[in-house]
């Protein structure tokens, strides 16, 4: 065997599925994820990172904390001499690993390190405010607060979201003034640039993640683009090929037919020419129809009714059609499995079930699109499908692969009714 031909040497595309697996998995994605899903991701694993940042950053400040607790100057200074300030430092401890453990939960991770946050930064106005002497605007930890709108910012830039750290400068200087301590120039001065400070760093960040959202979304939008027109192209290019090569062996095949067909004189060999000429004929309005459906050229409900027609002629069989609600574009996969399974149930009708009379329903509805075919046959068991026939198999994978879902109903002697739905699906 040339080794070239050998199975298994499709490792690329293996490897490919298997990274793209992996990468799905570990997003918690499906095989069928959006452009906004995948945005989504990339934005909460942004989070994450920050989140994770912000408690590493968090465990630096509780060690100079301790610090501070541990030396008698810097307590004293403080007025942390209690064993209230110990159980404050061990509070703060407990919710910065409680936020560490609920971080990459979509909903409460953000929450919890949102309150954590402001937590930190009450803590920090305290710090600031307490000292009676060189605290307030005075105090040299006032810098801190710019830490605070820069973390907030980059976690959450929303407006609402960073207004307690532009707070806490206000906040100061109120309780300066509860605290009797006067608020000179040089104060206000410092008061008023710390606000500057706050709205550059404020705007600045916001504009930066905002457009680099805009951006990351673009892109995503972009490759989901590319990949569909990819996909076209493909169906395009296939399309030209089949109906240049295999449509042409067929029309071969009708023109031979035919030509054969009037050269035969007996009639059970002209019969078996009929059969052979119906047959390719048919074959190639099957190829004719699935190369519309490759060109979103098809127009399902009359793809439907000119079939029913045509199985209608061929069999004999009473088929009656009905199509209510707004007839709407649907997505090739959607227009074919439509088009498939109405092709087994009416196989089954003819070849197993023997009925007379058939009558097919297509609805259009708000909710999605509904296909009903109904026979008045001898009816089977849905529970026992025999060994071979994958009928009914292949529906329910067409109906599970694009969300939709089927339901058979049929007893032996009470014919059999097939209720095919999908959602609500555009092209």
């Amino acid at each position: 065997m040339d080794s070239d031909l050998r199975p298994g040497d499709d490792h690329p595309a293996h490897d490919l599925k298997a990274r793209v697996r992996a990468v799905l998995e570990r997003r918690n994605l499906t095989d069928n994820v959006s452009a906004e899903q995948a945005a989504a991701s990339w934005e909460q694993d942004r989070f994450v990172a920050r989140a994770r940042a912000l408690f590493y950053a968090r465990m630096m400040f509780l060690t100079l904390g301790l610090l501070i607790l541990a030396v008698p100057a810097w307590s004293g200074y403080f007025g942390f001499n209690g064993p209230i300030s110990f159980l404050g430092y061990f509070a703060m401890l407990l919710y910065s690993v409680a936020n560490l453990l609920v971080i990459d939960h979509p909903k409460a991770g953000r929450w919890v390190t949102y309150l954590s946050l402001c937590c930190d930064l009450l803590i920090t106005v305290v710090l600031i405010a307490r000292p009676q002497v060189g605290g307030g605007l005075q105090s040299p930890l006032l810098a801190t607060q710019l830490l605070f709108t820069t973390l907030f910012a980059i976690l959450f830039p929303k407006p609402l979201a960073i207004l307690p750290p532009l707070l806490a400068l206000p906040i100061t200087t109120r309780l300066d003034l509860l605290l009797n301590r006067s608020v000179t120039a040089v104060e206000l001065l410092t008061l008023l640039w710390y606000l500057g400070l706050n709205f550059i760093i404020v705007y600045v960040l916001v504009y930066l993640n905002e457009r680099e959202a805009t951006a990351h979304r673009e892109v995503v939008s972009l490759q989901g683009d590319l990949k569909e027109l990819a996909v076209v192209e493909e169906r395009n290019r296939l399309a030209r090929e089949i109906h240049d090569g295999l449509g042409a062996s067929l029309s071969s095949m009708i023109i031979q037919a035919e030509y054969i067909l009037n050269l035969a004189r007996e009639d059970g060999l002209r019969t078996e020419i009929r059969e052979m000429k119906a047959t390719a004929e048919e074959s190639i309005e099957e190829l004719r129809r699935n190369l519309r459906m490759m060109r979103d050229d098809f127009e399902l409900a009359q793809g439907l009714e000119d079939y029913i027609k045509t199985f209608r002629d061929r069999t004999g069989q009473d088929i009656r059609f009905e199509r209510t609600g707004l007839t709407r574009k649907l997505p090739p996969d959607a227009q074919l499995a439509l088009f498939r399974i109405l092709q087994e149930c009416l196989s089954n009708a003819a070849k197993h079930a023997e009925a007379k009379e058939v009558q097919v329903r297509l609805d259009f509805s708000a909710e999605g699109v509904h296909l009903v075919v109904r026979d008045n046959g001898k009816g089977f068991d849905p529970g026992r499908t025999p060994r071979g026939h994958y009928g009914l198999l292949n529906m329910r994978e067409r109906a599970m692969k694009l969300g939709g879902s089927i339901v058979v109903d049929s007893a032996p002697g009470a014919g059999a009714q097939v209720a095919f739905s999908l959602p609500c699906l555009s092209a």
